[in-house]
């Protein structure tokens, strides 16, 4: 992983976009085997998957092949490829990834509220397996709730789910609407608490009191997005993230048989630092602390999720 990130085809990165880290750590931290990285994304490359003209942001290529290499090097065994904002609802470079994993990925689309049936079918039949809606006002331009729920029913009969993205102060709004939905829902990087906040204060206890829900799943992902104490020092007085620990720690204990892990490789978006994805691993160990919560967040939960036909 030696090629500095560029991108490819008529397009020019977003001014100031930090490329993803080329060349990360041996893993600090020896996972499991049948490991899952339940988000991860692909960008382009922009020569064969042009990058949508509505997008928000002009990422640097991250192929498909780089992302084998980075899985190769951290010992992880499946993933989810989430489909990237920047690519719209055109999922085909989400599905070409997926194809190429043979049986070891599966996908997270973006659709509009006029997708087809055959058209879901095919995407079943590459292996994706739900829909990812954001919710963040600085990257959408209205609220989606109209058009998530006229996708949802569709969705439905295939057993797919719906996974969102939020700010932890947009919930109370949200939260009857998510609550309505027919479909299993995923919660992406905790429903990005403010980590400043004690895990046990009322904004908190508020996400965790929805997260109950039987079917309500957790990413306890994206240290790197919500601390602010920010990557390990130099001189190791710091460890790595550290004030996301205890809310993360807290959602892998109330829930453990309902988090999920993964990378968010290839980072988009971020502004302060770009993360060594081998050791961001290092901080696994931290919020799940028991070898038995380890194999729940890293195999087992996922593969229920995503392989339940086949979840070994």
């Amino acid at each position: 992983m030696t090629k500095p990130p560029q991108t490819s085809g008529p397009f020019q990165k977003t001014p100031g976009w930090l490329d993803w880290y080329q060349n990360p750590s041996p893993s600090a931290f020896t996972l499991p085997p049948g490991t899952v990285d339940t988000h991860c994304h692909v960008f382009g490359p922009g020569a064969e998957f042009p990058y949508a003209p509505e997008r928000k942001y002009t990422p640097c290529d991250a192929s498909k092949d780089q992302l084998d290499s980075l899985h190769a090097h951290l010992g992880v065994a499946r993933r989810v490829v989430v489909q990237a904002t920047c690519h719209g609802a055109d999922n085909s470079a989400m599905v070409d990834a997926v194809r190429a994993a043979d049986g070891r990925a599966r996908g997270i689309a973006t659709v509009r509220p006029d997708v087809t049936d055959a058209e879901l079918a095919g995407l079943h039949a590459a292996g994706v397996r739900g829909v990812r809606f954001n919710f963040l006002k600085r990257l959408v331009n209205r609220s989606p709730k109209e058009d998530l729920a006229v996708i949802a029913r569709k969705i439905a009969p295939l057993g797919w789910h719906v996974v969102v993205y939020f700010e932890s102060q947009d919930l109370a709004e949200l939260a009857d609407f998510f609550t309505a939905l027919p479909t299993p829902l995923v919660v992406d990087h905790m429903g990005r608490p403010d980590v400043e906040l004690p895990p046990e204060g009322p904004e908190f206890a508020r996400f965790l009191r929805f997260a109950e829900r039987a079917d309500v799943w957790v990413k306890v992902t994206c240290p790197e997005r919500l601390s602010r104490t920010g990557p390990p020092a130099l001189d190791g007085e710091r460890e790595s993230y550290q004030d996301v620990v205890p809310h993360a720690r807290k959602v892998v204990e109330e829930f453990p048989d309902s988090v999920l892990w993964g990378t968010d490789w290839p980072h988009p978006n971020l502004t302060g630092h770009m993360p060594d994805d081998g050791l961001l691993t290092s901080w696994i160990p931290r919020i799940a602390v028991t070898d038995e919560s380890r194999r729940k967040l890293l195999v087992t939960n996922p593969a229920r999720l995503y392989w339940p036909d086949d979840p070994a």
